[in-house]
């Protein structure tokens, strides 16, 4: 997939995985950028969101990214610290701009010194070019797949998304990378006051295993090289490429055999019909009946009653892949029919709260034998 007009990538194997696999990416912006950005709400952040969030709010442009996998750079002290800006000013000197220009990203182990020495040998070998999956696979950590996905705008202009993510993930944010470009010319006002509320319809609508990371972030580029689009069209563009995304990495957890989908509707407010959503797509009880194609909707009701939406029991409908199950009270389903239903990569939950006119969705996956064994051996 390439890139939109304006951006240029490329990854280099520094030696920071154990597995020798890429894990140091570099994307040129060939003018300084508007841009957005979300991350961590964690108060253990580390280096490059610390960092990250000084460069924001200065309100500066960028002219480059540069993001490492297999190492967090967190709780690694002044250290870190020195680390991450040592980082920064060698993509710098390598792209020919100034350190505050370019936005750094780690993802990985915690508590571990971030090998800039590798990092300083390899940056000067990374080829650029228009492609973005080199940039896709580089930083991927427990992922399985790269993660890309992309939509088109009247006029020729295009957003273009890469992500990784597959375990602690949680809202707010999760340990999850969403980098999206775009061609289209965006006001960094419009652009700031437009993508957390698209971060939140989206990346913060995915849930695994219940923990939010101490790294992660989302953030927006604009290089604005195909003029401008049509405010709508270009909002749509970036939350379609923002779901897709959310649904890969939700599909693509830790262990995980199937994609959850969680879609409410009827509910009294947006927060209510998002924090609904979130918590049946992160019910571990609910979680792990998907695993095991188990049609046991009184865990979904249960846990629309601990969300916090507002919600009576008597109003409340539940469907399985389109079957009917509960409507204010048990409905007769054929269970049969429903564990076939369940078997399928997606399971797709409808609840309707018929409280008022808002809808959300939420993405997780079923809860495994192989999540445990993967966060068990993790640096061992």
């Amino acid at each position: 997939m390439r890139f939109p007009e304006g951006f240029a990538g490329g990854a280099a194997r520094a030696g920071i995985k154990p597995s020798g696999n890429p894990d140091l990416a570099l994307v040129r912006f060939g003018a300084p950028v508007a841009w957005a950005y979300v991350a961590t709400t964690s108060r253990a952040a580390a280096p490059s969101v610390l960092r990250g969030r000084q460069l924001y709010a200065g309100g500066g442009p960028l002219r480059g990214l540069v993001a490492n996998a297999g190492n967090a750079n967190a709780a690694t002290g002044e250290e870190g610290v020195a680390a991450d800006l040592r980082m920064a000013e060698l993509a710098a000197d390598r792209l020919g701009v100034s350190p505050e220009e370019v936005l750094t990203a780690s993802t990985g182990v915690i508590g571990v010194p971030l090998p800039v020495e590798r990092i300083a040998a390899a940056l000067p070998g990374i080829v650029l070019g228009p492609e973005a999956d080199p940039v896709a696979e580089a930083i991927m950590t427990t992922d399985t797949r790269p993660k890309l996905a992309e939509a088109s705008l009247p006029g020729g202009a295009r957003v273009v998304g890469v992500a990784k993510g597959s375990g602690m993930i949680h809202p707010n944010m999760a340990t999850m990378f969403g980098f999206l470009f775009t061609d289209a010319e965006v006001d960094q006002e419009e652009l700031r006051a437009g993508w957390p509320e698209v971060v939140n319809r989206t990346f913060n609508q995915v849930t695994v295993d219940g923990d939010t990371s101490t790294n992660d972030l989302a953030a927006i580029f604009a290089s604005g090289m195909k003029g401008r689009v049509e405010r709508g069209l270009f909002w749509d563009a970036v939350e379609s490429v923002a779901r897709e995304l959310a649904r890969r990495i939700a599909a693509d957890g830790e262990g995980a055999t199937k994609l959850i989908s969680v879609r409410v509707v009827g509910a009294a407010s947006e927060e209510d019909a998002r924090r609904a959503a979130r918590a049946v797509a992160g019910s571990a009880l609910w979680k792990a009946a998907v695993y095991g194609n188990d049609p046991n909707w009184g865990r979904v009701l249960a846990a629309l009653g601990y969300s916090g939406a507002e919600l009576d029991p008597a109003r409340v409908r539940i469907e399985l892949e389109g079957i009917p199950l509960y409507d204010g009270r048990p409905l007769p389903f054929d269970p049969a029919e429903a564990v076939r239903a369940m078997r399928r990569a997606e399971v797709r939950v409808l609840a309707d709260l018929r409280m008022g006119p808002f809808e959300a969705e939420a993405w997780g996956c079923d809860l495994t034998e192989d999540y445990v064994r993967i966060n068990a051996e993790y640096t061992t």
